[in-house]
């Protein structure tokens, strides 16, 4: 396992950031010996949201650190203002709201880290950012960022920060993955991935924003098991949010280029997107949506990987010939 800071949040952050929405309470044993094995193998960092199950997956989460005692060892990322229906609730009531909500059913009195699940461009950033800096000083998180926020709504929000003499958005977290998204999953859904994204790239390059990547493996996408042939009897086992977001003709052909230079080299389809990932010139965490520990473990694999220049942008389709050894 891999590690890296974020400003504001004290602990070592996983590079692997493993998500909860798989937790439910009619599965609460099985998840305990889950979450278990995961924090052996070095995850010391989980993404939750309030919206996640209907508060079931904060409370698995929660009822584990306590039996566990191992709050000081987690790293909770928490989200706040998930759409209702129509209604955005991106605002300081629903932040606060939710915020408050899901530190109960967490059973701890803090989140280190607390993302806007989604933006709403109507509201202005002023007072967003004085609810997170208000939670911030009241002890019930410790750092916030966005997710699914604009480059450019992100430094909106911190030239506001920096006027009023507030603390900023430290972390972003936006879709990134090989597979490039060719239309939002969920409604107001953020990408950086593809070279239509190039210029958000360089913002967070240039401004050294941590990126905490989600759909990192296209939702099912570079599972392993899929490929260009067997796609229409495979459909059905797909999410329906893949099949839409991810199934193009140009993401297969980097799938059949990923199997391709796994198959060289030995390593699993997933270990090489996520290898893809961690050559960036970017702070980026990977979030996981693992369901079993020797997948998480696969997964650990991706940093082992090294890449060449060549092959990373063979990889990704800015390259026609196949590097050395590949073709």
């Amino acid at each position: 396992m891999r590690y890296g800071t974020i400003n504001g949040v004290e602990k070592k952050i996983s590079r692997l950031v493993q998500g909860t929405i798989m937790l439910w309470e009619k599965h609460r044993e099985e998840n305990f010996t889950f979450l278990d094995r995961l924090a052996q193998l070095g995850c010391t960092t989980f993404d939750t949201a309030h919206s996640y199950n209907n508060g079931e997956s904060d409370s698995v989460l929660g009822r584990w650190m306590e039996l566990r005692g191992n709050r000081e060892d987690v790293v909770i990322i928490g989200k706040s203002a998930h759409p209702d229906g129509d209604r955005k609730r991106v605002t300081p009531a629903d932040i606060d709201q939710d915020i408050r909500e899901s530190l109960e059913r967490l059973r701890t009195d803090y989140m280190d880290l607390h993302l806007l699940h989604r933006d709403d461009p109507t509201v202005p950033v002023g007072p967003i950012v004085e609810e997170l800096n208000a939670q911030r000083e009241a002890g019930r998180i410790r750092a916030f960022g966005g997710s699914n926020w604009q480059p450019a709504r992100i430094q909106e929000a911190n030239d506001y920060a920096e006027a009023h003499g507030l603390v900023p958005f430290v972390a972003s977290s936006p879709n990134y993955s090989l597979a490039v998204q060719a239309e939002e999953p969920w409604e107001d859904c953020i990408s950086i991935g593809g070279e239509e994204n190039a210029e958000k790239r360089v913002w967070y390059q240039e401004s050294r924003m941590p990126v905490l990547a989600w759909s990192t493996l296209g939702r099912g996408f570079f599972r392993g098991n899929l490929t260009k042939e067997n796609f229409s009897e495979m459909r059905d086992d797909l999410e329906e949010c893949c099949v839409r977001a991810f199934c193009t003709t140009e993401n297969f052909l980097r799938l059949e280029r990923v199997q391709a230079l796994a198959r060289a080299r030995n390593h699993s389809i997933a270990q090489v997107a996520l290898a893809y990932l961690f050559h960036q010139p970017l702070d980026l965490f990977a979030m996981v949506g693992c369901t079993r520990p020797e997948t998480f473990q696969e997964c650990v694999g991706a940093f082992e990987i090294k890449l060449s220049d060549s092959e990373i942008e063979w990889l990704d389709l800015r390259r026609e010939d196949a590097p050395v050894g590949l073709t």
